[in-house]
């Protein structure tokens, strides 16, 4: 099973990190219309940071690779964002820690506490037009498959399927946490930067 290792999730950081960094001037262009543009270019640094420190780790376990990940994105990207992504990995390192391989299961559990833990921390629910509208119907699809007996694979595919159609979704929405949430009607037709990170986020996960 893939990423089931410390070393596996190294890669899965990897990953992410090209993933992000190929979108990073379509994700500021999102963030132009609600917020400073930056997105794109805070969020490619801070994973770019954590896949470098990730990679110094001596035989990490998983939780280890998401630590470092945690502290990296709130090191390296500041403010609101670095905080809530932080937290998803952070939240997700300590609810596998002490584990050494990962099923199926541990990824539907690790990335609801993840879920849990920007949502404690951010106070946005779906519908709010944030990375959560993406974050929460991916989990949701993660946990439906794996409990119905797919693949780790598949249930990612179908997790990001899920993060996809959320991000689209918020183009829809009007904003309400945030600083958008002063934009009004203007961030009608704009799709939420954060949303579509973590859309991308899924999509690097699901190339299995």
């Amino acid at each position: 099973m893939k990423y089931s290792t410390g070393a596996d999730v190294v890669e899965l950081i990897a990953a992410i990190s090209q993933r992000i960094d190929a979108h990073k001037e379509a994700l500021n262009r999102l963030d132009a219309a609600l917020g400073d543009g930056d997105h794109g270019t805070g969020i490619s640094a801070g994973f770019c940071a954590a896949a470098k420190q990730v990679r110094a780790l001596e035989k990490p376990t998983p939780a280890d690779v998401f630590q470092t990940t945690a502290v990296a994105l709130m090191n390296t990207m500041g403010g609101s964002s670095g905080a809530l992504y932080g937290t998803f990995f952070l939240k997700a390192g300590l609810l596998v820690k002490g584990k050494h391989a990962l099923q199926a299961q541990d990824w539907a559990d690790l990335f609801q506490a993840g879920l849990d833990g920007v949502v404690q921390r951010g106070k946005a629910k779906v519908g709010g037009k944030t990375m959560v509208d993406a974050l929460a119907p991916a989990v949701s699809a993660l946990k439906k498959s794996v409990q119905t007996g797919h693949t780790l694979c598949e249930a990612l595919q179908r997790a990001a399927d899920a993060a996809q159609s959320g991000a689209k979704a918020t183009a829809d929405m009007a904003a309400r946490f945030g600083r958008a949430k002063f934009t009004g009607e203007r961030a009608l037709g704009h799709q939420d930067a954060g949303a579509v990170s973590v859309s991308l986020m899924f999509q690097a996960l699901a190339l299995c």
